[in-house]
């Protein structure tokens, strides 16, 4: 099996080019990929629906939009998760400072390693 098969990863992540990496990086490891998702609303409402998420990455800002209510859900349903961004700590609330970044241009191996190890 796979280093990731059986997981369930989620991508919110809202550049066409870098969802699409991360999805064929995921996906090459075994995991079955939700998303991409782009906009809050639509990863607010998957995360709602989704039996079981393994591990997501989520890009701060989506559209002038930032993602912290899909991490809140997230981390309510103790999913692991981290970011990828290009936005300097200062912008990410502390409630947060634990979670693992990924600088953008996000290299999708380390988004990997920094989500599962």
């Amino acid at each position: 099996m796979s280093k990731l098969g059986g997981k369930n990863v989620l991508v919110v992540e809202d550049d066409y080019f870098i969802a699409m990496e991360m999805c064929r990086l995921f996906e090459k490891a075994g995991a079955q990929v939700l998303g991409p998702i782009g906009k809050l609303e639509d990863a607010l409402a998957l995360i709602a629906r989704s039996d079981r998420i393994d591990g997501a990455v989520l890009d701060i800002n989506l559209r002038d939009v930032m993602v912290f209510p899909a991490a809140d859900m997230l981390r309510e349903r103790d999913v692991p998760f981290v970011f990828a961004t290009g936005y300097d700590d200062a912008v990410i609330p502390s409630r947060y400072s634990q979670v693992p970044r990924c600088r953008k241009p996000v290299e999708p191996g380390g988004v990997l390693t920094a989500l599962f190890g």
